[in-house]
């Protein structure tokens, strides 16, 4: 059974496991039929799919910061948003979210729908579509 955490922690989460290079604790911020949306609107479905899509990215060993701008709370639904950026070398890239999470049978709350590149950040181009998919942010 997926345990998860409180709505303000899942941010921090995101940013924490990705600038620990930590894919498997990434990949548990999601449950297990979660939707993962990539930088060309294709997306993965599952934990698998969600890891072997994020895998290249946690790779390359960057550092990521996530702003929180809103969560709206709805019974056992939230939607969430935040502004990320992402910088590993010369790869930097940018977005705005719109995130669905759920609240799971032990009170915490995960992604069952991520997508990252819902908007391009303040100031960012949009991101090519060769660019590792990045969620959570």
């Amino acid at each position: 059974m997926a345990s998860g955490l409180a709505l303000q922690d899942i941010h921090p989460a995101v940013e924490r496991t990705v600038d620990d290079g930590d894919v498997e604790g990434f990949v548990a911020l999601y449950t297990a039929d979660a939707c993962l949306v990539g930088p060309d609107g294709a997306t993965v479905v599952g934990a698998e799919a969600i890891r072997e899509a994020m895998t290249p990215l946690f790779a390359l060993r960057g550092r990521m910061t996530v702003t929180t701008r809103h969560v709206v709370e709805v019974g056992d639904l939230a939607l969430m948003s935040s502004e990320w950026s992402y910088t590993a070398g010369d790869v930097r890239l940018s977005g705005i979210t719109s995130e669905v999470v759920q609240r799971q049978p032990d009170g915490g709350w995960l992604y069952v729908i991520d997508h990252p590149y819902a908007a391009p950040a303040s100031g960012a181009t949009a991101p090519e579509a060769q660019a590792p998919a990045t969620a959570g942010a």
